[in-house]
């Protein structure tokens, strides 16, 4: 197959609802965390709307007027329900197969997400991705989203041009990130946040699903 030429050299893919299906779970434990420390579980569209962000800062933009003291026991409540299926949970259809021809055709493919460096690993682990991504970046390495941190960091550790750089990821905090880091990004529809939550960030397209997403990197990236 031949294929245009490239106008991105470096890819970098959010984690959590890009390549794994795992917003569903994440929400479930948040309000299962809150209620277990007798707090009303918040709704659906709250809990994914802090999707992307580092924990801490989830938490403490979901549940502002928590406090201080109470996060530390909803931080350890939340990794009791999450961590107990994070080994169960599936990658999105397309995405095993996909990442690996995206590196066979040359792009340097990297993470940034707002998992912890522990999680990241137990996620690159139990989902063969590992060996693919040349580099990554985790929330409690750095700024988290939006800060653009992880996008400049990931540049200078390999050498990339910020012109050629893409973003691809399901949340406001990933685009916005982009933003802040003066690169391109890809918005995905299928994972935590809504389309209208995306287009404000100016995202090249957005894309219903993971062969969309590798489809359009075929054509365009």
């Amino acid at each position: 197959m031949s294929f245009p030429p490239r106008q991105f050299d470096l890819l970098i893919f959010d984690w959590d609802g890009t390549l794994m299906d795992s917003a569903g779970v994440i929400v479930d434990s948040i309000q299962r965390a809150c209620e277990d420390i007798g707090l009303a579980a918040p709704s659906d569209r709250a809990s994914r709307l802090i999707i992307g962000l580092g924990l801490i800062q989830a938490l403490q933009t979901l549940l502002p007027d928590l406090p201080a003291d109470d996060y530390p026991r909803l931080v350890e409540r939340y990794r009791h329900h999450y961590l107990g299926r994070d080994d169960a949970i599936p990658l999105f259809d397309g995405v095993a197969d996909g990442i690996s021809q995206l590196h066979a055709r040359g792009f340097q493919l990297a993470v940034a997400t707002g998992k912890s460096r522990h999680g990241l690993e137990r996620a690159l682990a139990s989902s063969g991705l590992g060996e693919w991504f040349v580099a990554t970046r985790c929330a409690d390495q750095t700024h988290s989203k939006p800060h653009p941190a992880m996008v400049l960091e990931l540049i200078e550790e390999l050498g990339a041009d910020p012109a050629r750089t893409l973003v691809i990821g399901d949340t406001s905090h990933d685009l916005l990130m982009a933003s802040n880091a003066r690169v391109a990004s890809l918005g995905v529809t299928y994972g935590a946040h809504e389309p209208d939550d995306l287009h404000p960030h100016a995202p090249l397209a957005l894309m219903n699903s993971f062969a969309e997403v590798h489809a359009w990197l075929n054509a365009n990236a």
